[in-house]
């Protein structure tokens, strides 16, 4: 089949599934954004975005969005046209990102293909991450009115689709409820042989003299971007009580200074604000901020580290905490409900309530303070990510036969 995979930032979600179904003879195309810099073996075509000026004064605040998305959706919609016209290019399948408004009007350039989409998270009003956060969140009628209307391009995409592709249970019923029977459930899969325990590893941390190896008294945390929307400010206000009951621990901390997700701060960094509220109680030489890291390097301190500390809004789960299980760290984390699709507190993993800072200290000093009593959970977390996400043997041939079995004629 010729397969048609768009995403702004391929490969994205499909890091795996592409080269998999190339390997199967299928030929495989990409469609991105030509600021998108990552390079693959995958064939790829590159459209132009300029993001529109709005004016305030003739757009309401309320449609920036789909506006926004829209326009985005038309110059993909050029770049497919130019693939028809120019290059008879006829897809079977084109597989989308429902994030950004891409697949909006792929349909009507290719009616005769099926149309899947990565359905990752539908935004709702209450509920979800929604007002979760009262100290970073507005709460009101406006707020909710202005995430309704962000529903626009999410609910157009739908429609259009033939089937979805969701990662976690959680994250499809995000859905409304007249979609979720064509949103399958898999996940994008944890390459479990690469990232496994190795008691032999030792860790050198870009930007800093420290080595770390396995058995040191080591706690991490790890972002894309430090952030709120993945407890931040929770985990830097338990370091003062963490650092002072563990005198010899060392705390790295993963991510970088932008938003990923969210509003932005009133001046600064998130990172810089938060860490400014806890810097005169705790020993700034046992904290290293390192960036984002290369993957074998976050890899390798996942396989290093003692406690791993992950929290989160009730939004998309992050790819690292189940890599971090796949490790064998312990994990703490955030009892939200798409940890807890993971984690069961005491059985292969610890949770704490998202706002308890005293909980998040006690449960991370317990864990740097008794290593041993701990194996069990750590044993248990990759156990879970083997027997259920576990990529070439359970998520990777169900990807697969959810894009192969889709082969047919349009819906």
């Amino acid at each position: 089949m010729r397969i048609l995979f768009i995403h702004q930032n391929y490969p994205g979600q499909f890091v795996h599934l592409a080269p998999a179904l190339a390997k199967r003879g299928h030929e495989v195309l990409a469609l991105t954004d030509d600021v998108n810099k990552r390079t693959t073996a995958t064939r790829t075509v590159r459209y132009t975005f300029k993001k529109p000026t709005i004016d305030a004064a003739t757009m309401p605040r309320l449609a920036t969005t789909f506006a926004e998305n829209a326009a985005r959706a038309e110059v993909v919609a050029r770049a497919c046209a130019g693939l028809r016209e120019k290059h008879k290019y006829m897809p079977d399948i084109v597989f989308g990102h429902i994030g950004w408004g891409e697949t909006l009007f792929v349909k009507e350039v290719w009616p005769e293909a099926r149309h899947l989409l990565y359905a990752e998270l539908f935004y709702k009003t209450h509920g979800l991450d929604t007002g979760f956060d009262p100290e970073i969140q507005r709460d009101d009628m406006w707020q909710r009115i202005w995430i309704r209307s962000r529903q626009a391009h999410l609910l157009l995409a739908m429609a259009s689709a033939d089937q979805a592709l969701a990662p976690t249970e959680w994250q499809a019923r995000s859905f409304p409820e007249g979609m979720r029977g064509r949103i399958s459930v898999i996940h994008d899969g944890i390459d479990t042989q690469r990232l496994k325990p190795d008691a032999t590893i030792a860790v050198e941390l870009p930007g800093t003299a420290l080595r770390l190896k396995a058995g040191d008294e080591v706690l991490t945390f790890v972002n894309r971007n430090l952030e709120p929307y993945r407890g931040y400010h929770i985990f830097m206000r338990a370091l003062p009580a963490i650092m002072a009951a563990r005198p010899a621990a060392r705390i790295v901390i993963v991510g970088g200074d932008g938003v990923s997700y969210g509003s932005k701060p009133p001046s600064g960094t998130w990172k810089e604000k938060f860490l400014d509220e806890v810097k005169d109680r705790i020993d700034l030489s046992r904290v290293h901020f390192v960036g984002n890291l290369p993957y074998p390097t976050f890899i390798d301190l996942m396989r290093v580290t003692r406690v791993h500390a992950y929290l989160t809004y009730p939004f998309v789960l992050s790819w690292s905490m189940l890599e971090a299980m796949s490790a064998g760290a312990l994990i703490v984390a955030s009892r939200t409900p798409p940890v807890e699709e993971l984690i069961e507190d005491g059985v292969n993993g610890r949770l704490v309530d998202f706002f308890d800072v005293e909980g998040l200290s006690r449960a991370l000093i317990e864990g740097l303070a008794d290593p041993k009593r701990f194996m069990p959970l750590r044993a248990a977390a990759r156990q879970t990510i083997v027997d259920r996400y576990d990529l070439e043997t359970r998520c990777l041939p169900r990807l697969i036969e959810f894009v192969e079995g889709s082969k047919g004629a349009a819906a």
